[in-house]
């Protein structure tokens, strides 16, 4: 397998730290040590997050064709569109993102605070759109990329989650060789690995980077989305993409994309009370902030099947937490209480 080929511009700080989260592993009683991969902190760039690391294998070609203007699309409070928009600015680039309206929620200060503050603090042109959730590829942002050609920019085209551009999988194959090289240096290897899903790429690329050392099975997505066939199906094309560009040697099999499908709901981007008591425990007992649209969903995820016994005792389990905290002030009401 050969990621090296492709060239990566340096955006993040280099790997990211693991840490063992003792106080809420001996919460659920022990039996499961648990630990994060700390995606969240990653960067200095706007916070970072999972998607600056996909954006690494993505620039290279931006820059090679000379764009001037990186055009991205996500919800309202998309954690996507706030790390291009960071990146942008590092590069000294423009930057159009269509943030449309992907959540069934409405906090007064919903579409001025969080993620979407600090993308127009960051300078990009921010357009809202009235369009609801779907991660595919929507018209609106294919307008964008017009408008900036019409006005006679080159825009370079980074889908939701950078999940359906071909270089979207690399960044979490990289992942996956850096746990490896971690776990070298702990002395032993992790059993599970949790990762929440709603485009795709990031499960995708750790899906393809563990099968090297046979652990595909062993990434448990959740999902997030609520539509988990639409992410499933996704997971899979890129998955089985992303095995061809690196050379994996074997065919990416159904029984190697695991999605647990239970801590979605009741929407995207709306978190259940199990999301919320996740957030609140593990704020509570590690310090360490998830938000409720995708990491306190998977931290809801991982709870659950550690209090279910679905792992098996003694396991060593790694969270990837991907980011995502600015979007908590977006939320404001209903953590007016703590």
């Amino acid at each position: 397998m050969n990621l090296k080929r492709f060239p990566r511009y340096p955006l993040t700080f280099g790997p990211t730290p693991i840490q063992p989260l003792k106080r809420l592993s001996a919460h659920l009683g022990g039996n499961v040590e648990l630990y994060a991969k700390r995606e969240d902190c990653n960067s200095g760039l706007a916070f970072g997050g999972n998607k600056t690391r996909k954006l690494e294998y993505l620039i290279p070609e931006a820059l090679a064709q000379g764009a001037d203007t990186l055009v991205s699309i996500g919800g309202i409070q998309s954690n996507q569109t706030r790390q291009v928009a960071a990146v942008a600015a590092h590069l000294g680039m423009k930057c159009v993102l269509v943030q449309e309206n992907w959540v069934n929620y409405s906090d007064a200060v919903y579409d001025r605070v969080g993620n979407i503050e600090l993308s127009r603090i960051l300078g990009a042109d921010v357009r809202l759109v009235p369009d609801g959730f779907d991660i595919g590829i929507r018209k609106s942002w294919e307008d964008a990329l017009d408008s900036v050609r019409a006005a006679g920019g080159k825009p370079y085209a980074i889908p939701a989650g950078c999940s359906e551009h071909p270089l979207g999988g690399l960044g979490f194959v990289g992942f996956a060789e850096e746990v490896r090289e971690q776990e070298a240096a702990l002395g032993f290897k992790f059993d599970y690995i949790v990762v929440c899903s709603v485009t795709g790429s990031t499960q995708a690329g750790m899906i393809v980077g563990f099968a090297a050392d046979g652990r595909a099975e062993r990434v448990i997505g959740i999902d997030a989305s609520a539509k988990p066939d639409a992410t499933r199906a996704q997971i899979t094309r890129i998955a089985e993409n992303t095995a061809e560009l690196v050379g994996l040697g074997r065919p990416i099999s159904a029984d190697d994309v695991v999605l647990d499908t239970r801590y979605g709901g009741p929407e995207y981007g709306l978190p259940s009370e199990g999301t919320l008591e996740a957030i609140r425990l593990c704020a509570r007992t590690e310090g360490m902030l998830t938000d409720p649209v995708y990491e306190g969903k998977s931290m809801h995820g991982m709870i659950d099947k550690v209090r279910r016994g679905e792992f098996p005792p003694g396991s060593r389990v790694l969270y990837a937490h991907l980011g995502g905290a600015p979007a908590l002030s977006a939320y404001s009401f209903i953590f007016r209480d703590g």
